[in-house]
């Protein structure tokens, strides 16, 4: 028994971890609208589906919160992000996805 008394004597000695507390994303109140689809209260991050025929797509922010419509990252230079305030609208040909927040 001395052994394991041996053995687990740092860990009794160790301070106790706190949990991990989750990454809340804040909920937005209102409606988000990408294309033909309408969020209700969104949170998070939402992907923009365009059209193979290259019309732009409609992003309208009628929350409470900005919004962040993400540009392609794979260019060099990468273009700069999109932020829309609450109550502003775009039509956007470009872009991966809208973040909340």
């Amino acid at each position: 028994m001395g052994y394991w008394n041996k053995l687990l004597a740092p860990l009794a000695k160790s301070p106790a971890r706190t949990p991990a507390t989750p990454t809340i994303t804040p909920t937005a109140s209102g409606l988000l609208t990408i294309g033909t689809t309408t969020y209700i209260n969104p949170a998070g991050s939402y992907p923009i589906y365009h059209a193979a025929d290259g019309t732009l797509t409609t992003i309208v922010n009628d929350t409470d919160h900005p919004i962040t419509i993400v540009t392609e990252r794979d260019h060099s230079p990468p273009p700069a992000d999109i932020v829309l305030a609450p109550g502003e609208r775009t039509e956007t040909g470009r872009g991966d996805c809208v973040q909340v927040g």
